[in-house]
């Protein structure tokens, strides 16, 4: 009998699961396209319908169609098997409470919780009709499944008592918190917005505080938003509010609109503006979060768009949220827009105030970054030429520098030129000394999309061996011996065994179901596992010579000739054992 996912497989192939995503076209017997994983003019991203693979000579991404969908989509195995077994009507073995991993019942939880919020909405008139006072209609409250969370200590957690849910689960889904007097719920007294990943499962909530009843001093300390924590479902960096319902009008429309909060997004949805995807108050704006993240984010929104318009608040904060974007986005080849927001407003009074078509305008009346902020400096400076000319170096060549096309950056370069009356040269010689002045932000912004790039193939790497190694030893009858798989991985990672074991100990279920599910049947198990640990040793080494790499260019930048010759005989070494593994030379564990 075939495991579910051979069933896909035979039922879907690679070119029709590709071709749903990005435009192939023909290349002998191959298919080709741009590779919607990184930026790049030239196609180099490949699919093998005869192999049922693609492969990208630019960056390395590569698997089959389940990996494509879980990368492309930000989804996790399951998610992407779900998914997969839909488009090709392959029914997935029923529902199973005992067998349930932890993961699976922190999901419950929260569907569980959603549906409890929803309930209170309903009930409570007060509540809802501060919904209705922002704009928002029914049919956009059921589907956004917004919903109430009352002033109450425990509300909620007695609910999920009730369903037979334990305090860890309820706790390690976010909803509730341990105090001095027991355990409490983590949102009261705030209107409640579900954040779903990709697939459309709830993973985590924001909520909005709601005025109505409490005391003055209790609103003055709370947050006027609160998200929920990480956890092991939920990651507040890598989530974009909405995503799961934007994406398909993002290709359509093929431009996607970004802004900060759950009810710009609501409300920017309703109005017809369903290409719209929100930060949430996390990832992207917060000055903490990690360039790799940053770009995760962006990047699964590129795979749809290279197009987007930010329209965040007119704030500082919306400022400053605006800036950092819009450099990553530039250097990710996007082409951005900014939506001009009037001062005090934010894209939901707007909409709220103002009505649709005034948020029509604004989008309408976007202007290409460079051209927003340049508009902006000259509007500052009046007639004065010399300020203009400070400011257009310090507030608008860094976004050009910036832009990866040398073509784009002198068109740009022309435009400013055009406009402010500032010579060409004159801009030319300020970029030059701007991109000295920037040259450690995009060495460390282009370090961190390498680093973005390979995270997936080797995360991939990673959990189909740990998956395996723990399927195997969870059986009586064993394929091969794991232990050698765990001392294999233990001197790739120059960990101890245990430990590893340790770091995987919350994931253990859902990695057997992964390893189950693939390689259940019809498998070489032990080519398989040679074949990954092939990988991961390449992959690793190819870490280590990136970071040598960095280390020459500054020794060289330094003239120092002696560690450069050092550091590149021992680059030469790490190229011979990349070669040595393609060729096939490295030893097999288990002869």
């Amino acid at each position: 009998m075939n495991t579910p996912v051979e069933k896909i497989k035979e039922r879907l192939g690679i070119e029709e699961v590709v071709s749903s995503y990005i435009k192939l076209e023909n290349s002998g017997a191959n298919l080709r396209a741009r590779c919607p994983f990184h930026n790049e003019k030239t196609p180099s991203f490949f699919v093998s319908p005869g192999r049922g693979s693609y492969y990208c000579f630019g960056c390395s991404a590569s698997g089959d169609i389940f990996t494509f969908v879980e990368e492309f989509e930000g989804l996790d195995f399951k998610g992407a098997l779900k998914l997969l077994a839909s488009k090709a009507g392959v029914v997935l073995s029923d529902f199973n409470p005992e067998k349930e991993s932890e993961k699976e019942r922190i999901y419950r939880a929260l569907e569980s919780a959603t549906l409890f919020f929803e309930k209170n909405l309903k009930e409570n008139s007060e509540a809802s009709n501060y919904v209705t006072s922002r704009g928002i209609n029914e049919k956009t409250v059921s589907d956004f499944r917004i919903g109430f969370a009352k002033n109450g200590w425990d509300f909620l957690y007695k609910h999920l008592k009730a369903e037979k849910f334990t305090d860890r689960e309820i706790e390690q889904a976010g909803l509730a918190k341990q105090g001095d007097k027991g355990i409490y719920d983590r949102f009261r007294s705030r209107i409640m917005f579900p954040i779903t990943d990709t697939s459309g499962r709830v993973i985590a909530f924001s909520g909005r505080i709601f005025e109505l009843g409490l005391p003055k001093d209790v609103v003055e300390k709370s947050a006027k938003y609160l998200n929920s924590p990480d956890t092991p479902v939920f990651n507040k960096s890598m989530v974009l509010y909405g995503l799961d319902r934007a994406k398909d009008s993002i290709r359509k429309n093929n431009f996607s609109i970004l802004v900060e909060g759950q009810m710009d997004l609501v409300l920017s949805h309703q109005a017809g503006f369903k290409n719209t995807v929100a930060t949430s108050g996390t990832a992207l704006s917060d000055k903490s979060e990690t360039k790799e993240r940053a770009i995760s984010n962006l990047g699964l929104v590129r795979r749809l768009s290279t197009n987007i318009v930010i329209a965040f608040d007119a704030d500082n904060a919306g400022l400053n949220a605006s800036s950092r974007a819009s450099k990553i986005a530039l250097s990710l080849g996007m082409d951005v827009k900014v939506a001009k927001i009037e001062k005090g407003f934010d894209p939901a009074d707007i909409i709220a105030k103002k009505g649709v078509e005034a948020w029509k305008e604004s989008i309408r009346g976007s202007k290409h970054v460079i051209e927003f902020l340049l508009d902006k400096v000259l509007e500052d400076s009046k007639d004065d030429t010399r300020k203009a000319g400070r400011e257009i170096k310090e507030r608008v060549l860094p976004y050009v520098n910036f832009i990866e096309s040398s073509i784009e950056k002198t068109h740009f370069l022309k435009r400013i030129s055009d406009t402010s009356g500032v010579p060409m040269e004159a801009l030319q010689a300020d970029l030059k000394n701007i991109e000295v002045e920037y040259t450690s932000e995009r060495n460390e912004l282009e370090a961190a999309k390498e680093d973005t790039r390979k995270l997936f193939r080797k995360d991939y790497i990673e959990r189909r061996l740990i998956g395996i190694l723990l399927w195997q030893k969870s059986l009586v009858d064993q394929k091969f011996d794991p232990s050698r798989v765990l001392q294999e991985l233990s001197k790739i990672w120059e960990k101890e065994e245990s430990k590893i074991l340790e770091e995987f100990e919350n994931s253990r279920e859902d990695l057997i179901y992964e390893a189950e599910i693939f390689y259940g049947q019809g498998i070489d198990l032990k080519k398989e596992v040679v074949e990954l640990l092939s990988n991961l040793r390449e992959e690793y080494i190819k870490d280590t010579l990136r970071k040598k790499m960095r280390e020459l260019r500054k020794a060289e930048e330094v003239g120092d000739k002696d560690t450069s010759i050092k550091i590149l005989s021992e680059c030469q070494v790490l190229n011979n054992q990349i070669q040595e593994i393609k060729n096939g030379r490295l030893n097999n564990i288990f002869e």
